[in-house]
């Protein structure tokens, strides 16, 4: 009973426009005040935290702080993928007739989740994906989780439930519901699709490769694909972006592309840089030249600024 009146004021209330008004006060000097209060809240591990707390100037600082060096190694393997995230495993599994997995008796559509073009969805079918939850107290930025060139972004409006074990249980469709922003990445795994989904609180989502890029804005209502002339190579581990304020991560891979190096497991912890996946060899002529990175052929779409800061 008290999730349902839980979930019933959340669809009352203006979830976006909430989520603005939290970002606004988090960037507020005064949020600096409720830094203490945070860390004590969700219990943040102090330990690994790039600065001193009294170095932050407001809780967004604090937020998307970094940790100091060497506290997340990257695993060194050339066939490894590493979790972009610290986070929990909510979701592990392949994409079965074209859906995913979003809690026990509970699927969403993979074209959906990737947005309006079949096309984008087709390759991905029958593939391998992961969805990996921040919880307040993680560590919020995102890294690559394998070594490739971003060609393109997608922004995909939408609501802003909350991303957390209830909005997980009680929203049918709740990734592919929310705000998104994906990155396509063309790399020896073949093409990877790294969603980023916001949620309540979210204030935005950022990517580093492309400063024009900004989530949860006013009036942005259409979906938008920004296809780059000259791909970004990112290397595995180097940082791609941020929430300011928690959400999830869904990693989607082609079909016999890659194989998990564990039994992941929902409920798992797992940290950014741990391998979580090994990369299948292909036969020369069926990808064996993936190193390469030939840019795969997709429609253009619209390839105008998504969303200026």
């Amino acid at each position: 009973m008290k999730e349902q009146i839980l979930m019933a004021m959340m669809n009352c209330i203006p979830k976006k426009s909430v989520s603005r008004w939290m970002g606004r006060l988090a960037r507020s000097p005064y949020s600096r005040h409720l830094i203490p209060y945070y860390i004590r809240r969700f219990n943040v591990d102090l330990s690994q935290v790039e600065q001193p707390v009294s170095h932050y100037r407001t809780l967004l600082d604090f937020f998307v702080r970094g940790l100091k060096e060497g506290a997340r190694p990257v695993d060194p393997a050339s066939d490894r993928i590493i979790s972009p995230v610290d986070g929990t495993v909510s979701q592990v599994g392949t994409v079965q007739e074209g859906s995913l997995l979003q809690a026990k008796g509970v699927t969403y559509s993979l074209e959906a989740l990737l947005g309006g073009e079949a096309a984008n969805s087709r390759r991905f079918l029958g593939g391998a994906f992961i969805t990996l939850y921040l919880s307040p107290r993680d560590y919020h930025r995102i890294h690559v989780p394998v070594k490739g060139k971003v060609h393109r972004l997608t922004y995909i409006p939408g609501t802003l439930f909350p991303v957390n074990s209830i909005g997980v249980r009680r929203v049918r469709g709740l990734f592919s519901r929310n705000e998104r922003l994906i990155t396509y990445l063309h790399s020896p795994a073949g093409e990877v699709a790294l969603v980023k989904v916001g949620a309540t609180n979210v204030g935005s989502i950022r990517v580093y490769y492309d400063d024009q890029v900004r989530t949860n804005r006013p009036g942005r209502r259409r979906e938008s694909t920004k296809t780059y002339k000259h791909p970004v190579t990112l290397e595995k581990g180097e940082e791609l972006g941020r929430f300011e304020f928690g959400s999830t991560v869904i990693l989607v891979f082609e079909p016999g592309r890659t194989v998990w190096v564990d039994d992941l497991s929902p409920g798992q912890s797992v940290q950014m840089g741990q391998a979580i996946a090994r990369i299948i060899p292909q036969p020369e002529g069926k990808g064996g030249k993936s190193h390469c990175f030939s840019t795969p052929n997709y429609p253009r779409g619209d390839s105008s600024p998504i969303s200026p800061s």
